[in-house]
Parts: structure tokens; sequence; C-alpha cells
């Protein structure tokens, strides 16, 4: 019964939470976009893409990036490390295509980045994901918010998309209902400090100022860490009302545990504290352990009450997405294994990322394994 009590305590928490992200949810509405700048004053802009192998939708995500409302010059740079990958039957013909092997760490994409960074030919460098596609604002959205008093960098919170079928669909069930509700309430009560790889723009100048990508080479969560190199310059890291979308590959649910155990042990490594404490983001498993470790009614209760809120904020989700992430019947079963995920990764020391296998180190680090 005692236990009861303390994961019924729990979910009520979690509902608190869950309701307050949902009335979150309409911050995040991008506001109509005013031209602000003459032509002539627009910063140009290298957008940075490093490549690693096929992947559901590449060539249109990656066209959506040159597709562009904006009038200064844009350049992509594509990059990858062998002159087999598959990945380059999706460049662009309007974009330059980087060939380079070598290894700087044992981070591959910032590898592939210090690779890339010499062919940059503008003062605005935005650096994203492979698998993340953009609405035709996107350049002037971040130009705009580069332009803001003390704004060292640009990010931007992201909500998922199924690209590979049912559990694709899932994988992005977990990013839209759970991941980026979390973000938003963490930036709405200051505790989150956000830079996140579905977008990081920076000037070339402050790249320099925080000694280059080389700097991140044997970094697991190179983005955070740009973000936290960043803000100790003095500078802010913006993230903008506006979201991308992370296209989501997974063909099996082995391929989704294992990218998410990664990405759940990473938040961990960084910050042990505040991933034990994000406990309360699973009000559903939570509920429904009250429930039955004697709860009765009340544990009945919670899990209704829990499971109308998880509704609700993923209703709120989904409509500012613009589109069904999954379907809703779905959303029990996804929380479900979201806690399972979130207890399974403190045991996580070694992660495999796209085919290597990396040991987790102390302070974010990581080193490679006998496979590479």
């Amino acid at each position: 019964m005692i236990l009861a009590i303390l994961f019924g305590l729990l979910a009520l928490a979690g509902i608190g939470y869950t309701l307050a992200a949902a009335a979150l949810v309409g911050r995040w509405r991008p506001p109509v976009l005013l031209p602000s700048q003459e032509h002539d004053t627009l910063p140009s802009i290298t957008l940075l893409k490093p490549l690693h192998g096929a992947e559901p939708r590449l060539t249109e995500n990656l066209a959506g990036f040159l597709d562009q409302k904006y009038p200064a010059p844009l350049q992509m740079l594509c990059g990858v490390a062998s002159p087999d990958d598959p990945a380059m039957a999706s460049v662009p013909p309007e974009a330059e295509l980087v060939v380079d092997g070598r290894r700087h760490g044992a981070n591959g994409k910032i590898g592939n980045l210090i690779n890339m960074i010499a062919s940059a030919r503008h003062p605005l460098l935005i650096l994203s994901d492979s698998d993340i596609a953009v609405e035709r604002d996107y350049c002037a959205r971040i130009a705009a918010a580069m332009a803001e008093p003390r704004v060292g960098a640009v990010t931007c919170l992201y909500a998922g998309r199924g690209d590979a079928g049912g559990w694709s669909r899932l994988a992005a069930a977990g990013i839209s209902w759970g991941f980026l509700p979390s973000v938003m309430v963490g930036l709405a009560t200051g505790m989150a400090k956000p830079c996140m790889g579905s977008t990081i723009a920076l000037s070339r100048d402050t790249l320099e100022a925080i000694g280059g990508f080389a700097r991140f080479a044997d970094t697991l969560a190179d983005d955070h860490a740009i973000g936290a190199v960043v803000r100790a310059l003095g500078l802010r890291v913006a993230v903008p009302p506006m979201l991308v979308t992370h296209g989501c590959g997974e063909t099996s649910l082995s391929a989704l545990v294992a990218h998410e155990l990664r990405w759940n042990a990473t938040v961990r490594g960084l910050d042990p504290a505040g991933y034990a404490g994000s406990l309360v983001i699973h009000p559903l498993p939570l509920a429904l352990l009250a429930w039955a470790l004697g709860g009765g009614a009340i544990g009945a209760i919670l899990t209704a009450a829990s499971l109308l809120a998880r509704l609700l904020l993923a209703l709120r989700i989904d409509a500012l997405a613009k589109r069904r992430t999954a379907p809703l019947w779905w959303l029990p079963a996804r929380d479900i294994l979201s806690f399972g995920l979130f207890l399974a990764a403190f045991g996580v020391r070694r992660i495999d990322w796209r085919g290597a296998r990396l040991h987790m180190e102390r302070e974010g680090r990581i080193s490679a394994g006998s496979e590479f």
C-alpha cells in the first residue's frame, strides 16, 4: 500500500505536468513573419548536412532546405565519408558534395563536419541532421532569431513523423507526445537549456570562438555541448516559436529500442539527477502501477485521468504539427514502452551508433570500441 500511495502521488504530479504541457503548446505557433530587413542586409547562409546511409524521404528532405523563401545566397554542403555511401544519390544537383573519409575522433558526424567546413563560403552556418524536414520560411526565421541581441546560436524544437511504416510512427509518437512536451515545459520553467541537432545555427566567428567542430570530436551529445560552450561565451541559444520535422526511419522494434536507449542514455549521462526527475513525465504507467499495487478506486481514477490528460496533450501536439503522428489508440502502449526504456537506460554503458559500438565515458565523452 505504501508503494501504491507513492506511485499514486507521482502519477498525480505527472497529470499536473501533462496538463501544463498541453497549455504551453499554443506558445509554439509561429507568428506571421514580416520582412524586417532589406535584401542586402540578410546574411548569406551555408547549410551543412552530414550524411550517412540511405534514409526514407532523404531526397525530399534535402530539397526542402534549398526550396526557401529567402532572397540572400544559400549554399548547401552535403558530406559523406565514403564514395560508396548510398546517401549520395539523394544529394540535390544544386548542392555541393564533400567526400572525405578522414576520421577526427569517435564522433563520426563531427568528423564529417570537420571535413566539410573548409568548403563553407558564407558567414551564417546552419547545421541540421539528415532526417530533418523544414518549411519554406525556415531560413528566414533562423536569420531573424540570429539577429536578436546577444544570440550566439539558434536551435529548433521538432515533432516526429513516421517515414517507414508502423514502427517509425511509434517512434515518432515518442518524440511528439513525449520528448517535445518535456522540452516545452523545461523552457517555460527555465530548467531546460536545449541545443539540438534538429538545427544549430551560428556564425562562423562564433564557431571559431568556441574552438571549431574539432573541439567536439569525442563528444557523444555534440549538439548539447556546442550549446553549452556558446552560453559560456555569455551568449544566448535562441529557440524561436516554430517546429521542424524529424523523420523517423525505424523498421523494427529492435531498431526503435536501440535508438531510444541511446538517446535516453545520452540524456542520463549528461544530467543524471534531471533524468531521474523526469520520471514524472510518465503518469499513465505510474497510475497503472498504483492501481496494480492496491490503489483500488483511486488507482483506477488516476489511470483514467492520466489517459485523458495524455490524449489531450497528444491532440494538441498533433494540431500544432499539422498531422496525426500515430493512431491515438497506440498511446497507452507507447507510454508503457517509453517508461520501460526510461528505466532500462540506467543500465546502459555502451551504445550502437550507426553500426559503431561506442563506450560512454564521463562528461558526455565517448570512445570507439573494437568495431572501429
